[in-house]
């Protein structure tokens, strides 16, 4: 397992938190703009993705609870769900939306009730978010994961194959990035999940600018 030092987390976390709420900000004024729901949810699920780095930024300087780890887990599932919202949105199938709302809904909720059964313990290593989660956790969270990074690539392929835009691409390649990222503090190298949501902003930068 390699080992990242504090001061390398803490920069990494600060540039991806900066970069990333740069482009909120972009996306939202976007939203204002032309009121398209596909960026509305795509604002919202990169908010969470800010809030989610932040707290990454806090566990990197050794402040962390039960509470912090908890939420920390349960916003980088559902960011994943907001950002499918977006692609569904973006598709243009309102049937096929409302369907998601409801799945996405249960499937949250089913989460939220596992963390909080299922104690995640300390799981702060090397200033990351890292180590085993509880069965149950991994369950839940792959309830809500899964299927919306799995409709991400369904649809992103979709809309490519109609439009050929080559920004929709980026941005579409930068979504799922950023949505498998939340899942890689678990990989044998913890170090990639800075490198994907560094990558991931910066597809999604290139794609909206």
């Amino acid at each position: 397992m390699l080992i990242t030092s504090r001061a390398f987390v803490e920069i990494s976390v600060i540039i991806i938190l900066l970069l990333t709420a740069g482009l909120t900000a972009v996306i939202f004024m976007k939203y204002q703009k032309n009121h398209g729901l596909h960026l509305l949810y795509w604002g919202l699920g990169l908010l969470v993705f800010v809030i989610s780095v932040f707290l990454e930024l806090l566990m990197a300087a050794g402040i962390f609870s039960r509470f912090l780890i908890d939420l920390y887990l349960f916003l980088v599932a559902i960011l994943v769900d907001f950002l499918a919202m977006g692609s569904f949105a973006l598709f243009g199938n309102k049937k096929y939306l409302n369907y998601y709302y409801l799945y996405t809904g249960l499937a949250s909720i089913f989460l939220l009730i596992t963390l909080i059964i299922y104690p995640v313990g300390k799981i702060i290593i090397h200033h990351i978010v890292f180590g085993p989660l509880p069965l149950m956790v991994v369950v839940s969270s792959s309830f809500v994961s899964f299927p919306a990074a799995f409709f991400i690539i369904l649809i992103a392929a979709l809309s490519y194959k109609k439009s050929r835009n080559i920004k929709l691409l980026s941005i579409i390649a930068g979504v799922i990035v950023v949505s498998i990222a939340g899942t890689l503090y678990i990989a044998a190298i913890p170090v990639f999940l800075y490198y994907a949501e560094f990558i991931g902003i910066l597809l999604l930068w290139i794609g909206f600018k």
